[in-house]
């Protein structure tokens, strides 16, 4: 405690009581004398007179503001100066306490102001953590794809831009919403995550929308839908590619005017929503076949992230390997070193058809059931060892450059299902480079409209 006074005995009588409670006190005698005392010395609790010569006590509750915000400041009033004291409250001061000075209830101020600073800074902790969970720097990679997604995300996560995020499942949807929430303006509101599959259909307006009591049969009482809960934040929908037509339309009007009306209820309450969505569906054709409103994609798509599976970009396996490593052994107080350079040669070998998810949690189970620091190709699952053969092709020698490489771009592009933007990737051209070797090979003429990586 920093006890603050003119008055020598009021120092003196009030640190004796607060020492006998167990309190280490100290003294200064006038405002500058205690702004020195703060700068040279740990505070946790100023208490001071608010009259005191030419550095009275608002004079010091400014600069404790200013250069302590984390310190509270309790005042002690004169008669006279309780107008003075009020004004000080309106400045940033904790409370205050008229003279003759109840001991009681200053002692009662004292334990509230640094309970309430011990929230504070375990809420500015915790936020401090969020932001490094979801910092891009923790999205972990050094492939080209996921430095060019790296940078996409720090063009847009200061904005209030529609993001739909395009992606096979277990690559990392819900972590990039997140790291695009926890880095927007809005990251002070809430951050609600809706799985669009995780609800019976009779149930997912009620859990978008909320509902007014007696809307259906057990709605007891009203409730909050998840978009209203979302109000002054960002709305993150998994999976919206599985959402029922019908709830589509409504979605769509919650995007377009802003407001909602809970089921059963008549009443339009206005939202204010950053809507991120997610999908491992490929929209275009959903939208061809009526599955998914033309309307509705147009608006979720203002701007679109591609999230490449992790067999394209098999460059951050060893890094993704050794980070969840680390992450697992401060879990479960393991202490595993790594992988041996066999282990993680078949480790990056593999397909991963479950992405980062499936090589998460394969990571976990080596780490928990490890018996030696290194992680050796014998600690790895029948599934990593068993490698299916990847398929070649034969050149006879005497081959001409040409048509040896026309070989291996047509069996690429059958290896990748046709799909040229991935067999572009595989050959590490790019996509118009491929498209003219298509050309000059006749297999294919024109642009392809619809060639793109599938969700």
């Amino acid at each position: 405690m920093l006890i603050v006074d003119d008055d020598r005995a009021t120092v003196d009588n009030l640190g004796a009581v607060l020492t006998e409670s167990g309190y280490e006190v100290l003294g200064a005698h006038d405002g500058a004398e205690a702004i020195g005392r703060l700068e040279s010395e740990p505070v946790e609790v100023v208490v001071s007179d608010i009259r005191m010569g030419a550095v009275g006590g608002i004079d010091l509750l400014e600069h404790t503001i200013g250069r302590h915000p984390e310190v509270p400041v309790i005042l002690v009033t004169g008669y006279g100066t309780i107008e003075s004291a009020v004004e000080a409250m309106r400045k940033g001061a904790f409370d205050y306490v008229p003279k003759p000075v109840n001991v009681d209830k200053l002692e009662l101020l004292i334990e509230k102001a640094i309970h309430t600073q011990k929230l504070v800074a375990e809420n500015v902790d915790l936020r401090r953590q969020l932001s490094e969970k979801y910092s891009f720097g923790n999205i972990v990679g050094r492939s080209r794809a996921i430095q060019q997604l790296f940078a996409e995300l720090e063009q847009i996560a200061g904005t209030n831009a529609t993001v739909l995020i395009r992606g096979e499942s277990g690559t990392g949807k819900e972590l990039i919403a997140s790291a695009l929430h926890f880095h927007s303006a809005r990251s002070e509101g809430p951050f609600i995550k809706v799985n669009c599959v995780a609800f019976a259909e009779g149930l997912v307006e009620s859990e978008l929308f909320g509902h007014e009591k007696g809307a259906f049969t057990g709605a007891h009482k009203g409730r909050k839908g998840r978009v209203e809960m979302a109000h002054g934040g960002t709305l993150f929908l998994d999976e919206i590619g599985d959402l029922a037509l019908s709830t589509q339309l409504k979605l769509l009007r919650v995007l377009q005017e802003r407001e909602i009306e809970r089921v059963g209820g008549n009443a339009t309450i206005p939202v204010d929503i950053r809507l991120i969505a997610a999908t491992n569906r490929n929209l275009e054709k959903d939208v061809e076949a009526s599955r998914f409103r033309e309307e509705l994609y147009y608006r979720i798509k203002v701007v679109t992230l591609d999230v490449p599976p992790l067999r394209d970009r098999t460059d951050d396996i060893p890094l993704l390997a050794d980070h969840f490593v680390a992450v697992f052994n401060r879990e479960h107080g393991k202490s595993v070193r790594g992988f041996s350079q066999p282990a993680m040669q078949r480790m990056a070998q593999y397909s991963w058809p479950g992405n980062v998810r499936e090589l998460r949690n394969t990571v976990e189970s080596l780490v928990v059931m490890a018996r030696s620091p290194i992680l050796t190709i014998d600690d790895l699952p029948p599934g990593i060892l068993e490698l299916r053969d990847e398929p070649t092709i034969s050149v006879r020698v005497g081959t001409t450059i040409r048509d040896a490489e026309q070989q291996l771009i047509l069996a690429t592009l059958r290896m990748s299902d046709g799909n040229k933007a991935r067999a572009a990737r595989r050959l590490g051209i790019g996509k118009k480079t491929l498209y003219r070797k298509l050309k000059e090979y006749g297999v294919f003429s024109g642009e392809d409209p619809s060639d793109q990586v599938p969700d």
